[in-house]
């Protein structure tokens, strides 16, 4: 393994080669959608290899949500960004307002320079070229980060970019911790980071050096709110869709679900029928993706006893023999009901199969346990009420939200997609993120003459043209 120092080196030549190359051309409009269409058809051609590399890092992951959440949704973002890009790079026309007439204002969207993205392991291919794509759209040169825990997929992407794109455009660097800890202090001229606020708040301190401007996209605690008047079946049906897709390992997969007290325990019959209508007995759940790797199948395992521990109840959706589901990694869907504040499930973003329940009797309590915590990546509120619906946006603040249902939020290109506070900082898809990856640069075009060319000493000559433009 290189040195840090090595490392730091490797890197920071490799970010002067990508800077040079695009300060010697920067994109224009035709290489921005040659890139991006290039990109998009050899990326179709490659689904089916995609979906074996993710597969081949999970043990084993469904090959259609792979399909879903790895590839549409791909596809669908280059869609949006090569639909919108002309109209998105054109200068905006700002009103300079009376008193500065006849000057002309306008806002340029101007490339950046060089986009770090440093994507996660859960949902990797996504959230590597979606970024990265964005980047692209923007005008800018990209060195892409991707996760160690999938070197599988890493290796895919590095396959597919070098096909794409010429080294000094795009450029992959794979590596442990240590590179993606350097990676982090480079003097980027963008900074994408997807994965833990723990992680982030280190991202954040080591891109603090060169005053690196970030897009963070972090998790947290993301509830769902079941209102009294919400029927129970759907609930159950679209929760258990947001929750145990690609086995819970979603930053805005629901975290935990609040619900009024008389409905608890129908609850928990309408999610153990979805389970069994979605998997079967479990005997061969190929629909059903498996936790990454040991350790976070050890973590969320200790997330369940640490809850017995302290008196939840803990139910078990699908009997799984211990040995198989250990050397599987195949944790079940699991619930437990009305876990405390002292337990683990309540105090860390889950990022499993695991989904806490707890009552409320009414819904100022509930919105009241909402905001007792940080906020939260995204929101959930089952209600058709409107009033209902609207009292919780009212009084709570979330990175995102799908009223009625869950995740989808994520998959419309024309929403920012980000956090606020712990769950996040910036935001990107469609135009939030060709903006964020963009300087908007105001400009202000003087007249051959101006009104300005009179305020200048002495003013007692101009006076009475002050007191005009004054009022």
């Amino acid at each position: 393994m290189d040195s840090p120092g090595d490392v730091q080196t490797t890197l920071t030549q490799t970010l002067a080669q990508l800077r040079q190359a695009w300060l010697r051309q920067r994109p224009d409009y035709r290489q921005r959608r040659d890139d991006l269409c290039r990109l998009r058809a050899v990326f179709k051609t490659r689904i089916g290899a995609m979906s074996e590399a993710i597969a081949a890092d999970f043990g084993h992951r469904s090959h259609h949500e792979s399909v879903i959440a790895d590839g549409m949704t791909v596809t669908g973002e280059i869609d949006h960004l090569l639909a919108h890009l002309r109209g998105w790079m054109k200068p905006e026309r700002v009103g300079v307002g009376w008193r500065f007439w006849p000057a002309r204002a306008q806002v340029r969207p101007l490339p950046v320079g060089v986009v770090g993205v440093i994507s996660p392991w859960n949902y990797p291919v996504n959230l590597a070229l979606v970024p990265l794509a964005t980047a692209i759209a923007a005008g800018n040169h990209v060195l892409l980060k991707p996760s160690e825990h999938t070197p599988q997929t890493s290796a895919f992407l590095q396959s597919l970019l070098a096909e794409v794109f010429p080294p000094e455009r795009v450029r992959v660097v794979q590596g442990d911790a240590t590179v993606a800890a350097a990676f982090s202090a480079l003097p980027l001229d963008h900074l994408v980071f997807t994965g833990s606020t723990a992680v982030g708040r280190k991202v954040m301190a080591a891109a603090a050096q060169h005053l690196t401007p970030l897009t963070l996209e972090l998790g947290g605690k993301s509830p769902a709110i079941i209102a009294a008047d919400y029927p129970l079946e759907t609930a159950a049906a679209r929760l258990a869709t947001g929750k145990w897709f690609n086995a819970g390992q979603t930053c805005i997969a629901p975290d935990y679900v609040l619900i009024d007290e008389a409905r608890v325990a129908a609850l928990v019959t309408a999610l153990r029928a979805q389970v069994r209508q979605r998997y079967g007995d479990f005997s061969d759940p190929r629909d059903y993706s498996r936790i990454i790797n040991d350790a976070q199948y050890q973590r969320l395992h200790g997330y369940v006893c640490d809850a017995r521990a302290c008196g939840a109840q803990v139910v078990e959706l699908a009997m799984i023999d211990g040995e198989r589901a250990r050397r599987e990694r195949l944790f079940p869907p699991t619930l437990i009901l009305q876990p405390g504040d002292d337990t683990q499930v309540m105090q860390e973003e889950i990022f499993g199969p695991i989904l806490p329940i707890r009552s409320y009797r009414t819904l100022e309590e509930a919105i009241a346990m909402i905001n007792g915590r940080d906020r939260p990546l995204a929101l959930y509120p089952f209600s058709h009420e409107r009033a209902t619906v609207e009292t919780i946006l009212g009084q709570t603040l979330a990175g995102g939200v799908t009223v009625n249902d869950a995740l989808l939020h994520f998959a419309i290109n024309g929403l920012p997609f980000g956090g606020i506070g712990a769950s996040g900082m910036g935001a990107y898809h469609g135009r939030a993120g060709f903006d964020a990856m963009s300087k908007r640069l105001p400009v202000l075009w003087q007249s051959r003459r101006a009104g300005s060319d009179l305020l200048r000493p002495p003013y007692r000559k101009v006076a009475r043209f002050i007191d005009l433009i004054s009022r």
